[in-house]
């Protein structure tokens, strides 16, 4: 499904970003961890196109994400608030987003009736615009908009980041179930160790813009991550 091959990103001398060969089959829950300037959000956004790669490329589904916009009908992603309109309601922003996937408003709708619970009553009806929400609220808005148009793959960068537990914990459901049982190419990055252990079922770290490591996840994973990113603050411990 997405392809990475030969890939780096360097701003001026500095390498932020080198990935020589990385596969991400269809439908398969994607993880992607790592510190701080790990390079994370520069694969995703190399990804979406937001900047041009210093060498390599990204394939997905057939389609050299740099060299043509046709994979953008089937990939959705929600990075963070500027994805968003802020002069716009959540519902004005929901349509207009249907707008461009071909939904008309009735089909939003739809989708939107799914998500109640996720919304608990603090994003429909409440006659703001999604400047004036909360940052948590201001997520949650985000994320469903990248299920408009039933997408093949959805990418979220830190969607667990200033979320309640109780929406935490039905975002990891609807997440898992994109995957599962919808075949949806999900691809999420987070600092929540256990949050992204428990909805990925393979997982790659990121260590200054290299891959370090590729686990298919199991109930050893959390231990395995915690004792990687552990040893390089107490070495110590590990030996």
């Amino acid at each position: 499904m997405i392809t990475t091959q030969n890939l780096t990103k360097k701003y001026g001398s500095q390498m932020v970003l080198n990935i020589e060969h990385l596969e991400i089959p269809k439908g398969q829950s994607f993880g992607l961890v790592g510190n701080n300037g790990a390079g994370k959000t520069t694969f995703f956004s190399l990804l979406l196109d937001l900047i041009q790669p210093t060498t390599g490329h990204i394939v997905n589904n057939e389609v050299q994400v740099d060299a043509s916009e046709a994979w953008k009908p089937f990939t959705s992603s929600f990075i963070d608030e500027t994805f968003l309109i802020g002069y716009l309601t959540p519902e004005e922003y929901f349509y207009f987003i249907g707008e461009l996937r071909g939904q008309n408003k009735a089909d939003v709708d739809a989708l939107l009736s799914n998500f109640q619970d996720f919304f608990h009553g603090e994003i429909l009806g409440q006659k703001k615009y999604l400047r004036d929400l909360s940052k948590g609220n201001q997520k949650k808005a985000g994320i469903v908009a990248t299920f408009i148009g039933n997408p093949e793959v959805v990418i979220l960068d830190e969607p667990f980041a200033n979320l309640d537990p109780t929406t935490q914990i039905r975002l990891k459901q609807i997440i898992k179930d994109l995957a599962a049982k919808q075949g949806v190419t999900v691809l999420v990055s987070s600092h929540d160790l256990m949050h992204i252990t428990d909805v990925c079922e393979r997982i790659v770290v990121l260590n200054k813009g290299e891959v370090v490591k590729d686990i298919e996840t199991s109930a050893e994973t959390l231990k395995q991550l915690e004792a990687f990113f552990g040893a390089s603050i107490a070495p110590q411990e590990m030996a």
